[in-house]
């Protein structure tokens, strides 16, 4: 197994310049950039990656998730995908961060080796969908025969902790076709022994705190965000009989 005294990579999950800045000066390897982190992380804004790229001295990794929820999607929302794609990397992404998968649970191979050849030569990185995965020895054999570059995985389980026999699993599995990189609640108490036990060479962290730019006060009582969508498999879209039902009510 890897001694901790080797160099692991280090990746930092970051969702503003301020991120990138502190992971860069504490020690990071590299980024992935989101949005949307409090929804697992969405597709960042084209100028939140200028501005983020135009100051990184480290690798940024991008987001591509066109919604919350789950990740199989419809032809647009894959559309869409391929559309930020380019033009991020164009802008200088150093590779992307994506999952695909069908109804089923499975690895959708077609629409996953669209994303990777378009990201060749940069990492194409298949993120924590893998996690949902019905048969994830069997998606590990998908990811590596099209040619995806890493996985970001936590061995199927809530955490990377948690995971870990099923982490070592995988990396045997891969046998260096493709990287496994843990992700999931790793922290600085438990960081050592994932790595001990797994024998990963890079972890993905998150390393947050909630943090307040003090503009909205307390006493407002307004919610910014829509809770029913906050946890869960659910995602917000727009009902056809609610708006169908409320422009009737002010044009009949």
């Amino acid at each position: 197994m890897t001694g901790i005294t080797d160099r692991i990579q280090v990746e930092v999950c970051v969702g503003s310049m301020a991120d990138v800045a502190v992971a860069a000066a504490e020690g990071a390897d590299r980024v992935e950039l989101c949005g949307g982190l409090e929804l697992g992380g969405l597709t960042p804004s084209v100028g939140l990656v200028e501005t983020v790229l135009a100051e990184s001295s480290i690798p940024v990794i991008v987001m591509l998730r066109p919604r919350a929820g789950g990740f199989c999607y419809d032809r647009a929302e894959f559309a869409a995908m391929l559309r930020d794609a380019r033009r991020l990397l164009d802008v200088g992404a150093a590779g992307v961060a994506f999952g695909v998968l069908d109804r089923q649970g499975r690895i959708d191979a077609a629409r996953s080796r669209e994303v990777v050849a378009l990201t060749a030569p940069l990492p194409a990185v298949f993120h924590r969908a893998f996690d949902f995965a019905s048969d994830r020895p069997a998606a590990l054999d998908v990811l590596i025969e099209i040619g995806c570059t890493r996985v970001l995985t936590s061995g199927g389980k809530p955490t990377a902790e948690a995971g870990a026999a099923e982490l070592c699993d995988l990396i045997r599995r891969a046998a260096g076709r493709i990287e496994i990189m843990p992700g999931g609640g790793i922290t600085a108490e438990n960081v050592a022994s994932i790595v001990r036990e797994t024998g990963c060479r890079q972890v993905h962290i998150g390393a947050s705190a909630p943090s307040d730019d003090g503009s909205l006060g307390s006493e407002s009582g307004i919610e910014l965000c829509d809770r029913r969508y906050i946890e869960g498999a659910r995602y917000r879209a727009v009902a056809a009989d609610a708006v169908a039902a409320t422009i009737s009510a002010i044009r009949r």
